[in-house]
């Protein structure tokens, strides 16, 4: 697989590239607005999204969809998932035949509120597809500070072949055959890092920071169970191990939007300050939907809609959670 093409020219879609050149590969990062892309031509930097990282002159740039599929032998999907199924409908008949596809993006489909994987199998017809998901902040693996992610796919042979592709001495992958598991951690973990974020936000302290992580983990299981994943999945790196980077760490969108949810903002002063997008966001309404759908508990994901989409205040939001009934934790 030496000719990869990654559609996003995000941060995340950035530092993959990054990694894949300095192994030799022939990297293609695809976006969608030409003057931005030749921008990154002219500067060598991607001054949006990673703006401090010099970029090598042989990565290639480009909006030019027939030209980023060219013969393109791995293809990864680094696009927001609010903007996934609509980017991927114009890439539809592009994919090279016998070309697997890697999706690293971390969401779920805001139309049909199915996996992200699910939908490039429908428009993009790949011959093999695969999640990469785990604590990775694009900001540290594109200074190749070491991190540890997963790479899961319903066949261990393309997992395998793919593990090698992608490993670098810095970045170690994992592999699993859980894709629902993995999927659904890196997608799910973003709404508990918008309540962490609120929680900061409004002054409480660490014993707070950690139960809303550990009462998440178990909402993320219930969740993720009913829905067909493993509950074991969520208790390796694309669960707990994102789960704890995204809710603690400064690079973290979410925890930053809840933080200033907490302190007072608006939901619209926070989205269009922003230049990056925060994915729990558009995630917690599809989870608060499938948690109905499936007869699921999850009320931190309920709290954070009512935070989030109805009006409802951090303080309000807190002591709707602790004046829940009493129960057992295995409940």
């Amino acid at each position: 697989m030496k000719h990869v093409t990654i559609l996003g020219d995000g941060g995340w879609g950035t530092a993959l590239g990054l990694i894949l050149f300095r192994k030799g590969c022939q990297v293609r990062i695809w976006g969608p607005f030409p003057d931005y892309i030749a921008r990154i031509r002219r500067e060598h930097v991607n001054p949006l999204y990673l703006p401090d990282i010099p970029l090598p002159e042989e990565m290639i740039w480009t909006s030019n969809r027939a030209e980023a599929m060219d013969k393109a032998d791995l293809v990864i999907l680094a696009i927001p998932s609010k903007y996934f199924r609509g980017v991927l409908e114009t890439f539809a008949g592009l994919l090279p035949a016998a070309c697997p596809v890697v999706s690293v993006s971390k969401g779920l489909d805001p139309a049909t509120h199915r996996r992200l994987t699910d939908v490039a199998v429908e428009l993009l017809k790949p011959a093999a597809i695969a999640v990469l998901s785990g604590p990775s902040h694009a900001e540290e693996v594109a200074r190749d500070v070491p991190t540890a992610v997963v790479l899961a796919c319903a066949d261990p042979k393309t997992a395998k072949r793919l593990q090698l592709v992608l490993m670098s001495p810095h970045f170690r992958i994992y592999t699993s055959d859980d894709v629902i598991g993995v999927e659904l951690g890196g997608a799910l973990k973003n709404i508990i890092a918008l309540a962490v974020g609120a929680s900061d936000g409004i002054g409480f302290g660490d014993n707070t920071r950690a139960a809303l992580i550990t009462r998440g983990l178990a909402e993320i299981i219930r969740l993720g169970g009913a829905l067909g994943a493993r509950p074991d999945t969520f208790a390796g790196l694309s669960g707990l191990g994102d789960l704890i980077v995204t809710c603690t760490s400064r690079w973290s969108r979410n925890r930053a939007v809840g933080e200033r949810l907490g302190r007072g903002e608006s939901l619209d002063q926070i989205v269009n300050s922003m230049k990056q997008v925060a994915e729990g966001v558009t995630t917690c309404g599809i989870a608060r939907a499938l948690a109905g759908e499936h007869r699921v508990r999850a009320p931190i994901t309920e709290e954070v809609y009512a935070l989030l989409h109805e009006g409802r205040s951090p303080q309000q939001a807190v002591q709707a959670l602790l004046g829940r009934n009493a129960r057992s934790e295995r409940d």
